[in-house]
């Protein structure tokens, strides 16, 4: 399966909350990682077109896929795992997804179902008031 290559992905710092004490308000540990997924020459276009349907909430209007890392107290920590984390989210979206099989469901089921509809029913009528004559 084919993975993301770091020369397409585009990286931007900034200060990050969490762990690293001073470190903290002093350097730039965040990182985001953004990826072209349009002008990726890695995939093909059907590939694109499942990685867009499957992470539809994460490519942006313009094409891009972003991922954020502040996890780690070094940015080039937090760069790896930007990586990784791209890297996972576009091979899972790439993966296979099995067919589902159609199922009926059983006698007994079914009997269940209408007996629970019966028992609600009485329940309901029993609740009404009892019209006077």
């Amino acid at each position: 399966m084919r993975e993301v290559p770091e020369a397409e992905i585009r990286f931007r710092t900034s200060r990050a909350g969490g762990p690293g004490g001073q470190n903290v308000n002093k350097v730039e540990t965040r990182v985001e990682a953004l990826w072209d997924l349009d002008a990726s020459a890695t995939f093909t276009d059907a590939q694109k077109a499942r990685i867009r349907s499957e992470l539809q909430t994460r490519v942006g209007a313009d094409g891009t896929i972003r991922v954020v890392s502040q996890r780690h107290r070094s940015q080039a920590r937090n760069r790896e795992a930007a990586i990784e984390r791209l890297r996972a989210l576009v091979a899972e979206a790439l993966r296979p997804r099995r067919k589902r099989r159609a199922t009926r469901p059983t006698q007994a089921s079914q009997e269940s179902r209408i007996e629970s509809k019966r028992r609600r029913s009485e329940t309901k009528q029993g609740r009404r008031a009892i019209p006077e004559d």
